[in-house]
């Protein structure tokens, strides 16, 4: 008889602590986030060193050449950084969207106004206001506010000729655009102004309207940051929100030229924001209007697929009593003065005949009488559409398609006009949008270089057609995804 015997089991291994790491080199996947951070960086840094080097090489007069190249690399670069950090961690690239907005916003700063003087103005009407005056009392050149002016708004005889200086007709050298006739500003574009006069230390000149854009700008990161996180994909939100962060027009437009397009955008971001379509957002909507009549073309955005007529009242009415309690103040001081020059802006546009006509791309097919009456139609049917087809949940997506449609249409030359655009771009992600915003920086910066040449319908022609294929490309995407998802689902009797 033979013993067998029990076999023992085996002596369980020791657990490895939690602390305990390879000590070999760190595997190729974990080196591949740090490298992505690292070569985004870098391409930010490239991109905050082209905009000082830009700014510093001259103006849109002297050498648009030498700046339209510029704006050429900003545009690389950004389009560079913004598709690296789509593969970067959320938690990294929230901080490189930020410290990226800023460093572009800080190199903005580096010099004067470079390409528009609108910033002049906002500083006189703050000017103005703090004096007790209305801006919509008198034209900067008026004799009743000559006790105001100085030698930088109204520099002497010497640097008349300077860039951005033009003279009146009685002689007198300004800085200001369009001296002889009122400001066109709404009410809360002028409580902006007055704000940043107020706080500004004497003598600053151009540099707290500067600043002040610097942080409206990060401002909307921040908030495009919060609005993608709760609303959106928090997964995608630091590479949509880069759209808006590093995109080139928001530090040449927004801080270094310092427009008040960056408070309507602001206000526009956190009004779609919001969870419904309810006075709040009517009332956020109703400021950003009064900072500039564009945001108006919000309101079929944020009313999408609503058909409640107690809420489509409630955001309308909010709308309306937001508009009305800016102007109040105003009307008092100025009574219908507070329209200023906006019905002759309105008509003229800035436009210049011979450069840029408007409705450019319909003048392709369509006569001039017949080219303004197809924009209307046209621009009524997309807000129709936006309205009853618009997705509530995504309200910037019916805003963005209503708002890009509208400046392929009337084709402006003023590449601010699309900082709006942007910020939509940045909520909904369709980037292929940017091309408007590219297309009114070219036809700006490049009209004085070819004489001539049909730059407006060559410009916004090929930003229609790139944002076509934009379509068609996600819409074949779309019906890719929906049947993978048809073929994977089990087939049930």
């Amino acid at each position: 008889m033979t013993d067998t015997a029990t076999p023992r089991p085996p002596r369980p291994r020791p657990a490895e602590s939690p602390q305990r790491r390879p000590s070999g080199p760190p595997s190729r996947g974990s080196r591949r986030p740090r490298l992505r951070v690292a070569v985004t960086a870098a391409l930010l840094a490239a991109l905050a060193v082209t905009v000082v080097d830009t700014l510093r090489a001259g103006d849109n007069v002297s050498d648009p050449g030498r700046l339209l190249a510029g704006y050429a690399v900003a545009w690389a670069l950004f389009a560079a950084a913004a598709w690296t950090v789509r593969k970067v961690p959320a938690r990294a690239a929230t901080g490189l969207v930020l410290a990226g907005s800023a460093a572009v916003a800080l190199a903005a700063l580096a010099t004067p106004p470079r390409t528009s003087n609108d910033m002049f103005r906002y500083a006189w009407d703050g000017r103005v206001q703090a004096a007790g005056i209305s801006p919509y009392a008198h034209p900067p050149a008026a004799p009743e506010l000559a006790r105001l002016r100085d030698d930088w708004l109204f520099p002497t005889e010497d640097a008349c000729e300077d860039w951005g200086v033009t003279r009146t007709d009685s002689g007198l050298c300004v800085r200001i655009n369009r001296p002889t006739v009122p400001t066109i500003y709404p009410p809360v574009a002028e409580g902006w102004y007055f704000a940043v006069h107020a706080i500004s230390p004497p003598d600053s000149r151009h540099k707290p309207l500067q600043v002040g854009g610097a942080v409206l700008a990060f401002g909307t990161t921040v908030a495009l940051l919060a609005v993608l996180r709760r609303r959106g994909d928090p997964r995608r939100a630091p590479a949509r929100a880069a759209l808006w962060a590093w995109c080139p027009a928001v530090p040449f437009e927004a801080v270094n030229n310092a427009h008040i397009d960056t408070l309507g955008v602001l206000l526009t971001v956190l009004a779609l924001g919001t969870a419904t379509a309810g006075a709040r957002r009517g009332a956020l909507l109703g400021a950003a209007v009064a900072v500039k009549l564009l945001p108006v073309l919000m309101l079929p955005g944020a009313l999408s697929g609503q058909r409640s007529p107690k809420r489509i009242a409630r955001l309308l009415a909010a709308v309306l009593a937001a508009v009305a309690l800016s102007y109040l103040p105003y009307v008092a001081a100025s009574g219908a003065g507070v329209l200023g020059y906006l019905p002759g802006y309105l008509h003229e546009e800035g436009y210049e005949p011979g450069h840029v006509r408007r409705f450019a791309l319909l003048r392709l097919l369509l006569p001039d009488a017949a080219a303004g009456v197809a924009v209307v139609v046209l621009l009524a049917l997309t807000a129709l559409y936006v309205w009853l087809r618009g997705d509530p949940a995504r309200p910037w997506r019916g805003a963005l398609l209503l708002t890009g449609t509208t400046l392929l249409l009337v084709s402006p030359s003023y590449p601010w006009y699309s900082l709006l655009v942007v910020a939509l771009v940045a909520l909904d992600g369709r980037w292929e949008w940017l091309t408007v915003t590219l297309a009114g920086t070219v036809l700006y910066l490049a009209g004085r270089l070819l004489p001539g040449f049909s730059l407006q319908t060559w410009a916004y022609g090929a930003a229609a057609l790139t944002v076509l294929l934009g379509a068609c490309l996600r819409s074949d995407r779309t019906r890719q995804m929906v049947r993978r998802r048809r073929a994977q689902l089990p087939i049930t009797v």
